[in-house]
């Protein structure tokens, strides 16, 4: 009676790890990873770009989930805690030149700085196309470009914010955090009432429909 009670448990145990098994891999299957550097190895060209004020992303995303996948990328200009705009950068299901993924990864470079007082720009460089932007800003020269999709896993089908164009939080002595807003937690497209913030971007991606 006992062996059959302990084959009958490592019956269970067994499909029990199958089961489990399935669902870890079906979630990997999905998954897509993003990996950023900023600036650039060589120095001095670093130390030029900080000092004009230029952002500089080298990204990566890998995962097996990317192949014959259609992507977006769509920029949400917020205003004063409110998304005031919606507009679409590009999107591959709507350009044959573009096309669907054909590789397990995808490398993305993206530039950014202000190209007036009063206005940002920003280019998304891929293998094989590049897609430049003008956004509205106000007079600052604090903007700052952060890589915010590289945070967490990646599904596909899913929308997420890959990067956010962002102004710092200030404080009554005058003291600029970016980093206390980037990594508040709090909900990405609320950091204007959050943080007192009066205008920022968020670029969001997906991958597949």
């Amino acid at each position: 009676m006992k062996k059959q009670t302990i084959k009958i448990t490592a019956i269970r145990l067994v499909r029990l790890w199958l089961f489990f098994s399935c669902i870890v891999t079906a979630a990997q299957e999905n998954t897509i990873q993003m990996k950023s550097d900023i600036y650039s190895e060589n120095k001095t060209l670093t130390d030029i770009m900080r000092f004009e004020d230029i952002d500089y992303y080298t990204t990566k995303f890998t995962g097996t989930a990317l192949k014959n996948k259609e992507y977006y990328i769509v920029a949400k200009e917020i205003w004063n805690g409110k998304i005031k705009k919606t507009d679409t950068v590009f999107n591959s299901s709507t350009n044959s030149y573009i096309g669907k993924i054909e590789k397990d990864s995808m490398n993305l470079r993206v530039i950014a700085g202000k190209s007036s007082d009063k206005t940002l720009k920003i280019k998304f460089m891929f293998d094989r196309f590049e897609v430049q932007k003008e956004y509205k800003s106000i007079r600052s020269d604090d903007y700052s470009l952060r890589d915010f999709g590289s945070h967490f896993p990646i599904i596909t089908g899913k929308s997420f914010y890959a990067f956010a164009y962002i102004l710092p939080y200030e404080d009554k002595q005058g003291n600029k955090f970016w980093c206390a807003v980037e990594s508040s937690g709090k909900d990405i497209e609320s950091w204007g009432k959050e943080f007192g913030i009066k205008h920022y971007i968020l670029f969001e991606m997906r991958f597949g429909e």
